[in-house]
């Protein structure tokens, strides 16, 4: 899958005023910024736009202000926060639709930018509403989408808007589409995926996805106690899901052998007495976790045949992390796994969420081939769906 972008043959920029869909929904405390990726992300499109003389609204979501205006999720900080990286003014607009705004946004000059206030503060943004997509659209020559983290929502400023002028995917929508779009169509092989995070059950789609593509998937991170559990072995007081989600690791198991693919739990586990840095600490067994003790991460055994793993493949996908890893004393097992996906030679791709917070929290985002900032829509698109900000895009071929 290709989208046409905007540096596709025949963009012509020149005078345009260009509405841009942008990702800005960061993590606030306090009113101030705590990790500005996804601002910092969305300056390449903005900057190749102004450079090539066109006019930019800015447009997104922050939070779940529920259709009404309320002054904890305006977007003001990240106002503030893209003009210090894009280094020029950009005027935050009162609202994101109404006659001030679309008159705003036609006396732009080229070479001007301003951000339009959240769109979530209507009701009709979420409803996919095409009268408040219209209103959006008003005093706009063109649309380009670069906010691939709310392209799996069919939303009046992701899906509708992008029917009603010319349209073009951003430079970062159209890598992440390649990207995970890669995953799918031309992996190399061997294709190993690296799961973790909480429960089984709501990654099934995906697992089910990746056991039918992949050559070896790598458990880690809660889920494993859900697999564990079905297996019949001690858990301990580790999280884990019933009887349904252990149902639904026993059916993936069976899966995974009718499609020869390898599933692999963890050896060893890392347990504590309690959920603290401060916990007593031991490594046992991963079929006999004793009462009383919490799994927080996969064992040192586990880290070193999964590193070996991942250093032998030809495309890793990781999605999730090993342990608790905000928590320092649990963050071994997913420091091994960015270790060595960082070091690996082949195609390295995260699928954001907790997977992507950890690697920038060690520092290596850099060292990825990508790392995703979709969370939910680089999930989705893995599991084959299609997303409706993506395909109401023009696309090549």
């Amino acid at each position: 899958m290709e989208l046409v972008d905007i540096n596709s043959p025949g963009q012509d920029w020149q005078g345009a005023r260009v509405l841009v869909r942008a990702d800005l929904n960061v993590p606030l405390a306090g009113g101030r910024i705590t990790d500005d990726t996804r601002i910092v992300a969305s300056v390449p499109t903005l900057r190749e736009l102004l450079r090539r003389g066109a006019a930019v609204g800015v447009c997104s979501h922050l939070g779940r202000p529920k259709g009404h205006p309320r002054p904890e999720y305006s977007l003001a900080p990240c106002a503030t926060r893209l003009a210090q990286l894009l280094v020029r003014r950009v005027e935050l607009l009162p609202d994101c639709v109404g006659p001030e705004v679309q008159s705003r946004v036609e006396a732009l000059a080229p070479g001007e930018i301003v951000m339009l206030e959240n769109v979530r503060f209507h009701a009709e943004e979420e409803a996919n509403d095409p009268v408040f997509a219209a209103a959006l659209a008003a005093g706009f020559t063109h649309y380009v989408n670069d906010a691939f983290g709310a392209a799996h929502r069919a939303h009046a400023s992701t899906e509708a808007v992008a029917h009603l002028l010319p349209s073009c995917a951003g430079s970062l929508m159209a890598r992440e589409v390649d990207a995970i779009g890669g995953l799918l169509e031309r992996p190399h092989h061997p294709f190993v995926a690296v799961l973790g995070g909480s429960k089984v059950s709501d990654k099934l789609p995906l697992i089910q996805t990746l056991l039918e593509r992949c050559d070896r998937v790598l458990i880690g991170g809660a889920m494993c106690f859900t697999f564990l559990a079905a297996s019949g072995d001690a858990v301990g007081a580790s999280l884990h899901e019933g009887p349904d989600g252990q149902q639904v690791a026993r059916q993936l198991l069976e899966s995974a052998v009718r499609l020869n693919c390898m599933l692999e739990l963890p050896s060893d586990i890392l347990v504590a007495d309690r959920f603290a840095n401060e916990a007593t600490l031991q490594v046992v067994a991963s079929d006999g976790i004793p009462d009383g003790w919490m799994g927080v991460d996969i064992g040192p055994k586990t880290a070193a045949t999964y590193r070996e793993v991942i250093a032998d493949a030809g495309t890793v996908f990781w999605n999730g992390p090993m342990g608790a890893f905000e928590i320092p004393a649990f963050a071994d097992g997913t420091r091994a796994v960015a270790d060595a996906m960082a070091d690996a030679p082949g195609v390295t791709v995260v699928g954001g969420g907790d997977s992507g917070a950890a690697v920038a929290q060690f520092g290596l985002v850099d060292t990825f081939t990508h790392v995703s900032t979709g969370g939910g829509a680089a999930l989705e698109m893995m599991e084959g769906r299609v997303l409706p900000g993506v395909a109401a895009l023009p696309h090549r071929g």
